[in-house]
């Protein structure tokens, strides 16, 4: 399966946090106080100067890359630049969610797939979507399906999502049902579960690992069988 990184670096694609929400962009730690700024109203580069004491020729290469990468616009004079329609309301659309969600585990992670045909790659991870969608103890926040690239025979993609989780158990859930190859917890810094929390959600994870066992002892000959349990528990630390 192709590396995340690889994915990453081919669309030029990494994650900011604006006031606790993404956009999913490279982006400059200068870029992100102008942002935080302009979130509130647009600003002119004097105002900017001023109030992030950016020098001038900084402030304005940094404005011009972020209009490259459309995250701002321009307009009027003096010149004032405001973040993007779209940037603000998927920041007031995250705002929205989490003034109403409960749940105490904020996490973004990517979903990675692959097949050998590009509609039954797209078909799958359209179902996977609506899976999530449809989870009770997840609240979605945002997803998005990354374009399919051709790697070799095999054809790749991922989905971006943030979400957040009710409980440890709905965490137990999302790894084992839904096997994100890249986890970031968003939020908090630090979180308690009580005993039943932990204990529901490692009942879980242990029946699921033992229905991946039985499905992995139906697919492998005797010899296979065993030469798999050879590595997985004569390997050294």
């Amino acid at each position: 399966m192709v590396q995340i990184h690889e994915f990453l670096q081919k669309r030029g694609i990494g994650s900011i946090a604006i006031s606790g929400q993404e956009l999913k962009m490279a982006i400059s730690e200068e870029q992100k106080r102008i942002a935080v700024l302009l979130m509130h109203e647009p600003k002119t580069v004097e105002e900017l100067n001023k109030q992030l004491a950016i020098p001038y020729d900084k402030l304005e290469s940094e404005l011009r890359d972020m209009l490259k990468k459309e995250v701002v616009s321009k307009s009027g004079f003096p010149t004032k630049y405001s973040l993007k329609t779209e940037i603000l309301s998927k920041v007031k659309k995250r705002k929205e969610i989490e003034s109403e969600d409960t749940h105490k585990l904020r996490l973004k992670i990517i979903i990675e797939g692959q097949a050998i045909d590009q509609d039954l790659l797209k078909r799958q991870l359209d179902n996977i979507e609506a899976s999530l969608r449809k989870e009770p103890n997840f609240t979605i926040y945002d997803l998005a399906l990354q374009k399919i690239i051709k790697e070799g025979e095999h054809y790749s993609s991922y989905l971006d999502v943030n979400l957040s989780v009710k409980d440890f158990r709905a965490l137990m859930r999302l790894l084992f049902h839904y096997g994100p190859t890249s986890i970031e917890v968003i939020k908090p810094t630090k979180i308690e579960f009580t005993a039943g929390e932990l204990q529901d959600g490692l009942v879980d994870a242990s029946s699921l690992v033992q229905g991946y066992n039985e499905y992995i002892i139906k697919l492998l000959n005797k010899k296979e069988l065993s030469e798999f349990y050879s590595k997985l528990f004569d390997k050294k630390a």
